[in-house]
């Protein structure tokens, strides 16, 4: 299976949310995805995902309330196939455990599923409103859309 990680600063916000609608959509798509998330900063391990996180994914009938948050690990540059950045901060922290070119070719920005070479952020929601994070969780449902594609048009080329 593949495996796919989405990374963001705390492991609480916006990779939780990435997390459960890539792992939804790969359901239903029938996809054989493993889907997981981490932070570049160790802020909340073993929390779960904000509330306004769950809140909002559940709306959208999407539960992550078993998600806990956890450290990125050099290892994981190594595990996955793709890991997708929130934003250039975490971008760049990614890139700093990467052991060579095989390593860094694994990382983007993960808007640029949706929008190719543009390196639009998504947005930090953690001290904005509720709408902050339907904002997000649409940019998010976007670029997540589009990965599938890209994944399934991977796996039906010989």
């Amino acid at each position: 299976a593949m495996k796919v990680l989405m990374v963001c600063l705390g492991n609480i916000c916006r990779s939780p949310l990435a997390e459960g609608i890539l792992q939804h959509k790969a359901r239903k798509a029938g996809l054989d995805l493993t889907v997981d998330s981490a932070g570049t900063a160790a802020y909340h391990v073993g929390e779960p995902p904000d509330s306004r996180s769950r809140e909002i994914a559940s709306k959208h009938g999407i539960d992550i309330s078993r998600q806990r948050a956890r450290q990125l690990k050099a290892v994981d540059l190594k595990d996955f196939d793709r890991i997708y950045a929130m934003d250039v901060n975490n971008f760049q922290d990614i890139l700093a455990y990467a052991k060579g070119p095989e390593e860094v070719k694994k990382v983007d920005m993960i808007m640029n599923a949706a929008f190719p070479g543009k390196n639009l952020p998504v947005p930090d929601p953690y001290y904005g409103g509720q709408n902050g994070f339907e904002h997000v969780f649409q940019m998010l449902d976007e670029s997540c859309s589009k990965i599938i594609e890209s994944i399934r048009s991977e796996s039906n080329s010989p």
